[in-house]
């Protein structure tokens, strides 16, 4: 990327179609017909998702060939990542490979999982380039990060994630609600309803989920190539549609790392669960925030090592049989999805 300011680049750049801009106010516009062609199972089911991943949409895949372990020729679906250079008013940021689904979502809440943004920021515009790949988030408040941008922290996300400035920024400040509940009934309604749901994963593989659910109403699903993305994504989301997270439940099919919980507690959700396995610093932040934290969630199981006095026992796992085959991703075998 040339050291070119965003308005420079807009300048030199030929005019886009319409459909490849966003603003703040038709954020929600990209994509949104080729999301509607996809097929449903079970159209009340999935009627309760606002966003979830489309794998129809043919930006997202691509078909490839090549042949299998027999040496006999076959065609599978690949996800497709592309490069999105991120400017905060005149100043860029990082360039983060991505789906590219919803940049608008994903600039926003990487911003202020950073601490780049604050949640009193008044954002004037939201600007995407499909052809140059980048966005530009513009704010009421004059910014300049340079020496934030100076220190970095690689993550253990997927993608090699990268965290600026002190990692520990505010977390110990942030209070979690205690009112929060999660009864074990609507841990097993989510678990079916995500994971059976039609997703990029189940058609392609190479991704990571996560998703926002009230009680066992999952209400954004979103996934990306590293699940911070995927974080950052349902991040941007609540923020822009003032989403509040004191009743929410956030559900990721990533590993309980120390940055998937520093990145919970920043949204203010008190309860974070994954099919996935946990990291010990992972489940020592979680135990000092005071944030519930639920592992390897899958069917009728999972173990809870952090927050237990907000969890309801109302669910009788013996009369439930074990998770479909057929939606099990790699973690249900391992314990420990990458």
């Amino acid at each position: 990327m040339s050291s070119q300011s965003p308005n420079d680049a807009k300048e030199a750049a030929p005019a886009t179609p319409a459909a490849s801009r966003t603003s703040a106010g038709n954020a929600a516009t990209i994509g949104s017909a080729a999301r509607g062609r996809a097929k449903l199972k079970d159209p009340e089911l999935l009627s309760e998702f606002l966003v979830r991943p489309d794998p129809s949409d043919p930006r997202l895949t691509e078909r490839i060939s090549g042949i299998d372990q027999d040496g006999t020729a076959i065609e599978t679906a690949v996800v497709v990542e592309r490069p999105l250079t991120l400017y905060l008013n005149g100043q860029e940021i990082v360039t983060m490979m991505t789906i590219n689904d919803y940049p608008d979502y994903l600039a926003v809440g990487y911003l202020l999982n950073q601490n780049m943004l604050r949640p009193d920021d008044v954002i004037t515009d939201i600007d995407y380039d499909e052809e140059l790949e980048l966005v530009v988030v513009r704010t009421e408040r004059e910014t300049d990060y340079e020496e934030k941008l100076k220190k970095k922290t690689r993550t253990s996300g997927c993608a090699q994630g990268t965290v600026f400035g002190d990692l520990m920024e505010k977390f110990e400040d942030i209070e979690l609600s205690t009112d929060a509940l999660l009864k074990t009934s609507w841990l097993n309604s989510l678990n079916r309803k995500i994971n059976s749901a039609p997703s990029l994963y189940l058609e392609a593989g190479a991704i990571h989920g996560c998703a926002l659910c009230i009680k066992d109403r999952p209400l954004l699903y979103m996934e990306d190539v590293g699940r911070h993305n995927a974080v950052d994504k349902i991040a941007g989301y609540m923020f822009l549609k003032n989403i509040v997270p004191e009743d929410k439940i956030f559900y990721t099919t990533g590993r309980l790392t120390s940055e998937m919980v520093i990145k919970t507690v920043q949204m203010g959700i008190p309860i974070l669960v994954s099919r996935s396995g946990f990291t010990a610093w992972g489940v020592d932040l979680a135990r000092q925030a005071g944030l519930t934290l639920i592992g390897r969630s899958k069917g009728k199981r999972f173990l809870a090592l952090s927050g237990l006095d907000r969890i309801e026992h109302d669910f009788d796992g013996s009369a439930a049989g074990e998770e479909d085959k057929r939606h099990q991703r790699k973690s249900s075998r391992s314990h420990d999805e990458s």
